[in-house]
């Protein structure tokens, strides 16, 4: 689901840039190819208005599909959002033992080694 979603969010980003760059700008822009020297004569393509009218839907309705598909993406990846590496190590470790001193601890306790003392060789 998520690839299919991805797919069509590239395609329309693509498709929202070349919509773009084909509009009239004030220079007359691409779009003059379209529209025949970016007046927009009786010959165009797209009749008598030009390119505009038809480029600026276009441009709408892919910017829309732009966002809604955006924000898909923003909550599918949520929902699923794998944990950190730090916070699998911590999932992963043991719990700790008490350390010798706090609360709860046993401290071991053997008996001291007996030190024979050193005699004096009988005198």
């Amino acid at each position: 689901m998520y690839g299919v979603i991805l797919f069509i969010h590239i395609l329309i980003s693509i498709l929202l840039v070349v919509i773009v760059l084909l509009q009239q700008s004030r220079g007359g822009g691409m779009s003059s190819v379209f529209g025949g020297g970016g007046g927009g004569g009786t010959d165009s393509l797209f009749g008598g208005k030009g390119a505009t009218p038809f480029f600026i839907k276009v441009t709408t309705g892919l910017a829309i599909g732009f966002f809604i598909t955006s924000l898909v993406l923003v909550l599918i990846s949520r929902g699923s959002m794998p944990t950190s590496a730090v916070e699998k190590a911590l999932e992963e470790m043991p719990m700790p033992t008490p350390m010798p001193g706090e609360e709860g601890s046993v401290i071991p306790t053997e008996p001291a080694p007996i030190i024979p003392e050193e005699s004096d060789g009988g005198e």
